[in-house]
């Protein structure tokens, strides 16, 4: 659930503004190493460690995945906290992403250290789950920012309309660079762990995202490489006759095509693109 943040962080701020919390988009992110150990038998280890830069300064921002109560976390947390501020010198928050409402209400709530009548440290995680985190099953909505979209997804893996969730992301995906489309798309599944939601997701994939391996999508690869040899040699002044142009844009096979095209760059004529066909 934390890695989501590491491809997009300034989605952290953005979560949060809509319920009115003063943080402003990030300049600037460093992932820092998340070894936050003091005493070698102890060893403990924050999900992410972010240093982000805004026009008023800088901060630290601890992300924790958290899918359950654990009675033992608030004092990891305050552990993280106090020892990032002291390695650091920055100020620090902390983010916990969690799955259900109920563990994030609970993790939530402020944490004292100390006695009743004078807690020494106070430990309060910002927290994201469904219970603040907009489901976003409107396609515009979730084009116009797809981590966000793809939070939405991770935080609200049981909750009923989920199905809706992530149908609407696998649909936007198709829309982005592959690239970016596969990155989201994984760490959409890392966030769903083991969650039945998590083996609808790979479904999903397994169908809307073969458009990447579909003939269309081969279809549009050939056309850009067919391109590039007709231009290569119009920029090369070498004359290419119709036979010649229509062998080029009717081929589909791409393997073949980028072979024309490394000859592209070397040919003294266009009848040469075809010369070494016969060879193994």
């Amino acid at each position: 659930m934390h890695r989501i943040f590491q491809h997009d962080p300034g989605m952290f701020a953005r979560a949060f503004r809509a319920l009115h919390v003063p943080l402003e988009d990030p300049l600037e992110v460093a992932l820092l190493p998340t070894d936050l150990t003091e005493v070698r038998p102890l060893e403990r280890r924050v999900d992410t460690l972010l240093r982000i830069t805004t026009a008023a300064g800088r901060f630290l921002l601890l992300v924790e995945a958290q899918g359950e109560d654990d009675p033992d976390k608030p004092s990891a947390w305050a552990y993280y906290l106090a020892h990032a501020h002291a390695k650091y010198r920055l100020p620090a928050l902390l983010l916990i992403v969690c799955h259900d409402r109920v563990t994030a209400l609970w993790a939530a709530r402020p944490a004292a250290i100390g006695q009743p009548f004078w807690p020494s440290l106070t430990m309060r995680p910002l927290v994201l789950g469904p219970h603040n985190v907009p489901a976003v099953t409107d396609p515009d909505t979730a084009a116009a920012d797809i981590p966000l979209a793809a939070l939405s997804a991770i935080t609200h893996a049981k909750d009923p309309r989920i199905g809706a969730i992530l149908k609407t992301l696998a649909t936007v995906l198709q829309e982005i660079d592959e690239k970016d489309a596969h990155i989201v798309a994984e760490l959409t599944e890392l966030g769903l762990g083991n969650s039945p939601a998590a083996q609808t997701w790979r479904h999903l994939m397994s169908i809307d995202l073969s458009f990447f391996r579909s003939e269309t999508s081969q279809r549009l690869r050939a056309e850009g490489v067919i391109d590039s040899i007709l231009r290569i040699l119009d920029r090369r002044g070498i004359v290419v006759g119709e036979d010649v142009r229509d062998r080029v844009t009717s081929c589909t096979d791409r393997r073949v095509l980028e072979g024309w095209l490394d000859r592209s760059l070397t040919i003294t004529t266009a009848a040469e693109l075809f010369v070494d066909e016969s060879a193994p």
